[in-house]
């Protein structure tokens, strides 16, 4: 049975309803991090996934709410809450988080000021909320129509994105290892609009259309042709983002050296210089652990 801590429960529940007043949908969230109401299906048969439809609380994020008589009773069916979580991707906001994680021992502050330095970007004056372990949440808006994915280290090794349908710890909450915080001084900022360069990192890229199945005398293309269609589709000002991902893609795949000089001729095609294009590419192994001592892709 879970320990009823009912002064960290109000002091959450207060922080929540803060949050709530400035737009931010709130849920509770137990010592673990984790949504505090278990779901009311867990010992349903398996048929698809309820989002809330049923009505009933135990939903996750899909119970957020802005509403504050929702909000007390999330916490009233939960009293040994002592945090709450905001949910990402909805609006006003349309929140987006940039974990930067401490835990897996990669430097993500200094992995951020590379990214921010190659795509010529700044983080704005935002909230930041500081975790017990050390790390920090930078909090930014989003635009109403772009559904921005949760990620653990796709953008670079230890940075995690929180989107739609992740959540952020919010600051005040208690967890099992401490007390997450806010950086002085950002508090009471609204979350600022994301960069659009770092937008365009965060954002999927369309999905291609699948074409009529390749007659069976003909070899199937070679492993990773999709990631040099996606290089040669960049416009002007979205070149070198295009060949940083598909090639951190790449390198996360296994295919990073094999394809590198494809992806160099589809960077020159689109009009990168090839100074640009091999830093660009070998920025990529740096960030997904696959660079090698003294290898220079130029």
């Amino acid at each position: 049975m879970a320990t009823i801590d009912r002064h960290a429960t109000a002091l959450a529940l207060a922080h929540a309803l803060s949050a709530a007043e400035r737009g931010l949908a709130v849920i509770p969230l137990s010592r673990a991090k984790l949504p505090a109401l278990r779901s009311p299906h867990h010992e349903d048969p398996p048929p698809a996934p309820c989002h809330g439809a049923c009505g009933r609380p135990g939903h996750g994020v899909y119970d957020a709410s802005t509403d504050p008589l929702r909000i007390r009773e999330l916490f009233g069916a939960a009293p040994w809450a002592t945090g709450y979580g905001i949910a990402c991707g909805l609006p006003p906001h349309h929140l987006i988080g940039i974990d930067l994680d401490t835990k897996s021992g990669a430097d993500a502050s200094a992995a951020l000021r590379e990214l921010a330095l190659r795509h010529l970007f700044t983080i704005p004056e935002t909230v930041v909320v500081t975790t017990p372990s050390g790390g920090r949440h930078i909090w930014l808006a989003g635009p109403p129509d772009a559904v921005i994915p949760n990620s653990a280290g796709r953008l670079a090794p230890g940075i995690d994105i929180r989107g739609a349908g992740g959540y952020l710890v919010g600051p005040g909450s208690r967890t099992e290892h401490g007390v997450y915080g806010t950086v002085p001084g950002t508090a009471h900022l609204p979350p600022a609009p994301c960069p659009p360069a770092l937008l365009r990192l965060l954002t999927p890229p369309p999905r291609a259309r699948h074409a009529a199945p390749a007659p069976t005398d003909r070899p199937p293309a070679p492993q990773g042709q999709g990631l040099v269609q996606f290089v040669l589709a960049a416009h002007e000002g979205q070149r070198n983002t295009r060949l940083f991902w598909a090639a951190c893609r790449a390198y996360e795949n296994g295919i990073g050296e094999t394809l590198a000089p494809q992806l160099v001729d589809a960077a020159l095609h689109v009009g990168l210089t090839d100074r640009e294009a091999h830093s660009t590419i070998a920025s990529a192994a740096r960030l997904t652990g696959h660079a090698r001592g003294g290898h220079d892709l130029a």
